[in-house]
């Protein structure tokens, strides 16, 4: 009896997730299209716009706060309720769920940066860790990094740290699978337009200036990872400034970045 192939897109209520989802419902072969994130009326809304294009694909809405080691225990429920190893293996894992957060280290809850820590790294490798054993070869592992990871960023500390782990585990982890034929591959943007500056700077910034189109981001990666390239940066802008570090060192970029790229928040806790 065949498998059934299922696909996890963490995050998926809005912006990147959504459109990962959107271009993941038409995959060739899928069976299960997961949808999990913690607003279940935009997931419910989701499956249902995603039914009309594939009417055939189950598509599981479900809601649930993935923060820290708890993300790994709701997606290690959902793989055995499903039948476990034996029954389903992932196509494609997509690490989406994360957040940031604008302002100085000292200016901001502590509390808030750790829970930034949970969900971008905690959880991101916890359930990158419970799914592996149900990956095949074709397989597909993207883990939502950011510009951010090449650098350390004043006024965005917490963040830019937090992606430069995932750039980084992204990337061992693509060369331990390899040779098991997984496609592993590190989404690397700088601003998109969406719901990210809101959060981040909770209310004060509503959009991002110059915000790239959320689905150009996602083809753009998607295209990558089938080439097999291990880091996606769409904009020729971006990869510029990826390279910078590199030319005037990591501390003068982030001084500059901290000076020169202000972003809103609600300042002292």
């Amino acid at each position: 009896m065949r498998m059934k192939s299922v696909s996890i897109v963490t995050g998926a209520s809005s912006g990147m997730g959504m459109e990962f989802a959107r271009a993941l419902v038409s995959r060739p072969g899928l069976g299960e299209l997961w949808l999990i994130a913690r607003r279940i009326e935009r997931l419910q809304s989701l499956a249902a716009e995603l039914k009309t294009i594939n009417p055939g694909l189950a598509i599981r809405p479900v809601a649930a706060d993935l923060g820290g080691r708890e993300g790994g225990r709701v997606i290690a429920g959902l793989l055995e309720a499903a039948g476990g190893r034996g029954e389903i293996f992932i196509d494609t894992l997509v690490n989406n769920a994360g957040f940031g957060t604008y302002g100085n280290f000292d200016a901001t809850a502590i509390d808030r940066q750790l829970d930034e820590i949970d969900l971008n790294v905690t959880s991101l490798t916890a359930i990158t860790g419970i799914c592996l054993p149900y990956l095949e070869r074709g397989s597909r592992i993207i883990n939502t990094a950011s510009l951010a990871a090449f650098a350390p960023m004043g006024g965005f500390a917490v963040y830019a740290a937090s992606k430069a782990y995932v750039l980084n585990f992204t990337l061992g982890l693509a060369a331990e699978l390899e040779a098991k034929g997984i496609k592993v591959i590190a989404l690397c943007p700088g601003p998109v337009d969406t719901e990210f500056s809101r959060v981040a700077s909770e209310g004060v910034r509503n959009k991002v200036l110059h915000g790239k189109p959320p689905a150009a981001v996602v083809r753009h990666c998607l295209t990558l990872l089938e080439r097999g390239k291990k880091i996606a940066i769409m904009a020729p802008k971006w990869r510029l400034k990826s390279f910078l570090p590199r030319l005037f060192g990591r501390f003068f970029i982030a001084k500059v970045t901290m000076h020169t790229e202000k972003r809103p928040s609600k300042g002292a806790f």
